[in-house]
């Protein structure tokens, strides 16, 4: 490819960090742990799953470094899936990944923005309805967040220096507040370390009643892990990384380990402010508000208000940026669409694919539909995780002699262990929710008709 269509490689260790720190730290932190407090009720089982969830995701970090240290390609978990198990399955994840994964992110986290902007006084909620024909409802809230993937789509576009600029402005404004919130929690003394007890125990919330200890435990692990999500975001940019074999293993290890701190620190002061029994019952499960409000009255759930912006407004800079680069890499491999495969030859950025996942996730932020087909495909997510993981195993043998910069640690008991706990999880949110499961799968399986129409015309264009 001639050098003015090619990507560049101009992030650095700090910026590759902030952009896993920045992409995993949306929303969730903030309203997550009192949807999971109404499936467990076990104060030290509670917290712990955070803690499992960061263990957890820091097991697969390790060994997608190798991968992305022996392949810094852009695309990143697609091109490890492609050299691992083939074309086809490379192509149903990126598939799914710009039908929901990413684009639903996208769509998401931008509507949870304009949401909250109803903490500082504007009021551009969901329920403040601007249009409605025929069934159809178009809210404020929605029309905020096609603005913001606008703006952000348009920023990354002018160059990824530009995007990284915006992502380690607003990741280290968010990792501060969540800081501040901690000490501020603590040194309070408006709390009580009894919420801590019991440590261990069997005991389950309402909704975890309903279905069995295992099961609630899968259920509650999966919105722990969403909050997680998106921990692989920075491989998809490895083209553009400098000297990829030492910072991209760094940056993983490094943003995992970060994220996981932050957000076990912010549940335990969430729960040594309220309890688990109450921060079940918190309205719209808010309980990043409701600690706020304890400890600062009005002006504390302001400031959790604008946090929460900060946080979401650096989450969707970090999706967009990282998403693009897979359609990029399919496009180049003729499963997308060609468009995709477009690079500024001045900015050296994949506007296509950006113009393109930003056109998509406007039209999933305006239909309202993203919220349940990112439900559909947390089960799909984490099972390419750990697909992408297994094929860690099958590379090692499959290209034993390939250059391997980083060897990941503990292999492999690490990448072992990360397989069992995914299976684990993985068959207990299909019995806890098998519906929603199997309809992940369904979407997944929609790509196989999608992959033959791209070869086809590839074939027939060659």
């Amino acid at each position: 490819m001639p050098p003015m269509q090619a990507l560049e490689r101009r992030l650095g260790v700090f910026s590759a960090t902030t952009i896993i720190v920045g992409s995993m730290i949306g929303s969730g932190i903030f309203i997550a742990p009192s949807i999971m407090a109404g499936y467990v009720a076990t104060p030290g089982v509670w917290l712990g799953l955070w803690l499992v969830g960061g263990a957890l995701t820091l097991l697969g970090a390790l060994s997608y470094a190798e991968l992305c240290a022996m392949m810094p390609r852009a695309g990143g978990q697609y091109v490890f899936l492609r050299e691992a198990f083939g074309p086809v399955t490379a192509f149903l994840y990126g598939w799914t990944l710009f039908l929901v994964i990413q684009t639903g992110f996208n769509a998401a986290v931008a509507i949870a923005f304009a949401k909250f902007l109803g903490g500082v006084g504007l009021h551009v909620g969901e329920s403040d309805v601007v249009l409605s024909v025929a069934g159809f409802t178009l809210s404020r809230a929605q029309l905020v967040a096609v603005v913001v993937i606008a703006l952000l789509t348009w920023v990354n576009a002018r160059g990824v220096r530009e995007g990284a600029l915006v992502q380690n402005v607003f990741t280290v404004l968010k990792v501060g507040a969540i800081a501040l919130l901690v000490l501020v929690g603590f040194g309070s003394g408006k709390g009580s370390l009894s919420h801590f007890a019991p440590v261990l125990g069997t005991k389950l919330g309402a909704e975890g009643l309903k279905m069995g200890f295992l099961a609630a435990m899968g259920v509650a692990m999966s919105k722990a892990l969403f909050a997680y999500d998106a921990w692989n975001t920075v491989t998809f940019a490895a083209e553009e990384v400098r000297d990829p074999e030492r910072n991209l293993p760094r940056a993983l290890v490094a943003g995992t380990v970060a994220t996981t701190l932050a957000y076990t620190a912010a549940c335990a002061v969430y729960l040594y402010v309220v309890p688990l029994g109450r921060m079940a019952a918190v309205a719209e499960n808010r309980v990043a508000a409701e600690v706020a409000g304890v400890l600062l009255g009005g002006i504390g759930v302001t400031l959790v208000s604008i946090a929460i912006l900060v946080s979401t407004f650096g989450c969707v800079n970090g999706l967009i940026l990282g998403g693009a680069r897979v359609l990029y890499a399919m496009a180049r491999d003729g499963v997308f669409f060609r468009v995709a495969g477009r690079v500024d030859p001045r900015r050296h950025t994949p506007t296509g694919a950006l113009v393109l996942q930003g056109i998509w996730s406007a039209v999933l932020a305006l239909s309202g539909s993203y919220d349940r087909l990112l439900t559909y495909v947390t089960f799909a997510s984490l099972g390419f995780n750990a697909l992408t993981v297994a094929g860690l195993f099958v590379l090692r043998r499959k290209r034993a002699d390939a250059p391997r910069p980083y060897r990941t640690w503990g292999y492999p008991v690490t990448p072992a262990v990360y397989l069992a706990g995914a299976a684990f999880f993985l068959l207990y949110i299909l019995l806890g929710d098998p519906k929603d499961s199997c309809l992940g799968i369904a979407l997944v399986a929609l790509g196989i008709p999608a992959y033959a129409l791209f070869r086809r015309r590839a074939q027939v264009e060659a």
